[in-house]
């Protein structure tokens, strides 16, 4: 039987993330894993021996983030364009997340006004003071989509014409600028600030824009369901958080035996807050 591309999507991924991101001490505590908390050991460890995670030495945070994020965004280029049947488009996707002192976004629609607002404040440092850094926007990760020549739009029928439609961001004959259609933000764990670092992420991606909302979402190797929650439940900023190994997550919590986590992840998957990263692609195309 023929392999869907998304399962072999999904074991590049891991592969990709098991050339260095993930591995296992001689200690026996896998490089996502909390050392200090014996739960999140233990459930990391589990899906790292499940997904093949060979013995290493950890990585840096940084380093380790950087590879998180560049296996996500080969992940995302496998699966996007693939979705043509679903959502069809000319994709681009860019892991922007190591240069973060430029302001990215201002070079898609519908952020392109962040550009003059930046230049402004270079010119006169007092708006800084006023508007503190609530105008930026630097995320890991962003999908575009290129506008659509008239040809493409009146393929199938006489659409549009000089006569009407000449603001909308879609067509190239109005802007030929890409169009932000999502924002993933990457977190390889969930220590500290880190989940209110992606909320207040997506909070400026929602309030700056100059137009539609794109989709808004994380992804992470966290391993404890109670961190999960702390960016997974509720409502209003984020899409939705995807692990990077959810079936192999729910049976390590399971071979865990503790209630509260088990009850925590059921929470987080029936309530439809956390999904799989091989559900990402299928969603982007909603």
């Amino acid at each position: 039987m023929t392999e869907a591309l998304l399962t072999k999507a999904r074991q590049d991924f891991h592969k990709a993330l098991l050339d260095g991101a993930l591995v296992v001490s001689s200690e026996g505590i896998a490089s996502n894993a909390d050392g200090s908390q014996a739960s999140s050991r233990k459930i990391a460890l589990h899906i790292a021996r499940a997904l093949g995670a060979a013995e290493g030495v950890k990585l840096p945070g940084q380093s380790a983030g950087s590879r998180f994020e560049r296996a996500v965004t080969d992940f995302v280029t496998a699966t996007m364009p693939t979705m043509a049947t679903l959502r069809p488009g000319n994709w681009t996707v860019r892991n922007v997340g190591g240069s973060r002192g430029e302001y990215h976004l201002a070079h898609f629609e519908p952020y392109t006004h962040l550009d003059d607002l930046a230049n402004a404040i270079k010119q006169d440092r007092t708006l800084e003071s006023v508007l503190g850094n609530s105008y930026s926007v630097s995320p890991d990760v962003v999908v575009t989509r290129a506008p659509e020549p008239d040809d493409a739009i009146n393929r199938d029928d006489l659409l549009v014409d000089s006569g009407a439609g000449n603001m909308s961001i879609i067509r190239r004959a109005n802007s030929d600028r890409d169009i932000v259609h999502a924002v993933v933000s990457c977190k390889w764990t969930l220590r500290s600030d880190r989940a209110q670092n992606a909320r207040s992420e997506a909070l400026s991606v929602i309030r700056n824009r100059k137009g539609r909302t794109p989709h808004v979402v994380v992804v992470t190797g966290e391993p404890t369901p109670s961190r999960l929650a702390s960016l997974a439940l509720g409502t209003g900023d984020l899409d939705m958080v995807y692990h990077f190994a959810l079936p192999e997550l729910m049976e390590a919590v399971e071979a865990l035996g503790n209630d509260e986590a088990s009850a925590m992840l059921h929470t987080l998957v029936s309530g439809k807050r956390l999904r799989d990263i091989a559900d990402l692609p299928l969603d982007l195309a909603v």
